[in-house]
């Protein structure tokens, strides 16, 4: 499951998603500044894939997607692979109009609309999203990894906090994924790759904090040198040897009456085949795979 750059999107959709990898329970916990939290469940027990799962996240993972992976993480259904942390978006916010009459039915109020934040998200252990976000269990080096874009470098970020835990049991099937970490944590210390990228972001990061020179001249090679490093970010993300990536016909048929955005859809599925972080979720999930056979033979 990849939500890489997801910003999130309907909460209602993201408790059916994560239900059809999981027998039913509690997916996310909703509290306001007056009342009890309120926990939101599957309870449909039917399961649609009972296999190993890799759940892609980065920075910019927000909202809905931090919902995803902490219950994906709570219950040990999966690991999360990415970078340290997710966006760390754990509130709740609605548009409310001004107009006396109407403002809360309808937001697009000709007297204006005002954002206000009403209610926080809580994952099933009891600790919020917010501000820390969700850490992940296998972390990928990557070029925003030292910048300060998340939740957390806000100074007005509202605090982390935690609730009662709900009561929850782990997935049937998990599995120890002391061995898995191991072994990509191996992989990602020999990948010159992702050296590269890890050396290059922080000292991007380090360029971007300290004091600019005056002088034209300087300013402009330093501007050189951070334009190279990136370069070589770009140029290290991308596998020697693609990856067999296809679309699902089902997928094709969804933009075949608009061009563009098959286009579009089309160019994505490229980019995937030369994705070097895809390629390690792919190595993860297949440790989870082989794991998972040698603990069904040694029980039969």
């Amino acid at each position: 499951m990849d939500l890489r750059n997801n910003g999130g999107g309907s909460f209602y959709d993201v408790v059916q998603m994560v239900g059809l990898f999981i027998e039913g329970g509690p997916i996310v916990q909703v509290k306001d500044r007056d009342g009890k939290p309120q926990v939101f469940f599957d309870r449909d027990r039917s399961v649609l894939y009972d296999g190993p799962l890799a759940v892609m996240v980065n920075e910019f993972s927000a909202s809905a997607s931090e919902i995803f992976a902490a219950a994906i993480q709570d219950y040990n259904r999966g690991v999360i692979i990415g970078s340290t942390s997710t966006y760390g978006k754990g509130t709740v916010q609605r548009n409310i109009g001004l107009d006396k009459i109407i403002g809360f039915v309808e937001p697009n109020s000709d007297l204006g609309t005002i954002k206000l934040t009403l209610q926080k998200f809580y994952r099933i252990n009891g600790g919020s999203t917010q501000l820390r976000g969700v850490a992940s269990d296998i972390n990928i080096p990557d070029i925003y990894e030292y910048s300060k874009l998340r939740e957390k470098d806000n100074p007005d970020a509202l605090p982390w906090d935690e609730i009662t835990k709900a009561e929850y049991s782990n997935w049937k099937y998990s599995l120890d994924l002391s061995p898995i970490k191991k072994a990509s944590n191996e992989r990602l210390k020999s990948n010159t790759a992702f050296n590269v990228i890890r050396d290059n972001a922080h000292w991007i990061s380090e360029q971007n904090d300290k004091v600019y020179t005056l002088n034209l001249k300087k300013y402009q090679e330093e501007q050189k040198q951070i334009k190279e490093a990136v370069k070589q970010i770009e140029t290290s993300a991308k596998l020697t040897s693609e990856l067999d990536v296809t679309a699902l016909p089902e997928d094709l048929k969804k933009f075949e009456y608009d061009n563009g955005k098959l286009e579009r859809f089309k160019q994505w599925v490229k980019l995937l085949r030369g994705d070097i972080y895809l390629d390690e979720a792919i190595n993860v999930v297949n440790d989870m795979v082989i794991q998972k056979n040698v603990v069904y033979n040694s029980k039969n």
